[in-house]
């Protein structure tokens, strides 16, 4: 058993895949007022929320337990749909030297825009053998991509924020 891996999960979601990935990259602020899964957010550098370089505080429910770290946005590009995030510091630094998350956000096969693919892959080196595999950050990013498109798939009503 090697100190890096990579672990990766796909969700199929109902919202288009456009307005789905607008929702990661353009609206982050507000997922931690859509999932019970985020217990809150900081921002504390960058430009803005969504730009490459922006670092937040995170907190958040893996394996059970309340956990903080911090993220900075490291490459996006919208015309792919793909994000990556860098999680360092906090609780994720004690386990892990490197801990990168790549979202990619596809069309189904079938060419509608009926929904997307939401890929997600987890790309971490451990500090030592005896550290698990981040099975549980699979978990986290399965219940927010949940939470998320069931907010986005939710019928608008007038007068209430989508």
């Amino acid at each position: 058993m090697g100190l890096s891996g990579k672990l990766e999960t796909e969700i199929e979601v109902k919202a288009p895949s456009g307005k789905f990935f607008h929702h990661l990259t353009k609206e982050l602020h507000n997922v931690q007022h859509i999932t019970d899964s985020i217990h809150g957010a900081e921002f504390h550098e960058g430009d803005e929320w969504h730009t490459i370089g922006s670092v937040k505080t995170w907190t958040y429910i893996v394996d059970g337990k309340k956990v903080t770290n911090k993220e900075r946005i490291e490459a996006y590009d919208e015309e792919k749909k793909i994000l990556t995030f860098d999680i360092f510091e906090g609780e994720v630094s004690e386990r892990y030297k490197s801990f990168k998350v790549t979202l990619k956000v596809n069309e189904k096969e079938d060419g509608s825009d009926n929904g997307a693919i939401a890929k997600w892959i987890v790309e971490y080196e451990k500090v030592n053998e005896g550290i698990p595999d981040p099975k549980g950050h699979l978990e986290y990013v399965t219940n927010v991509t949940k939470d998320v498109d069931a907010h986005l798939s939710k019928p608008y009503i007038e007068g209430q924020p989508n």
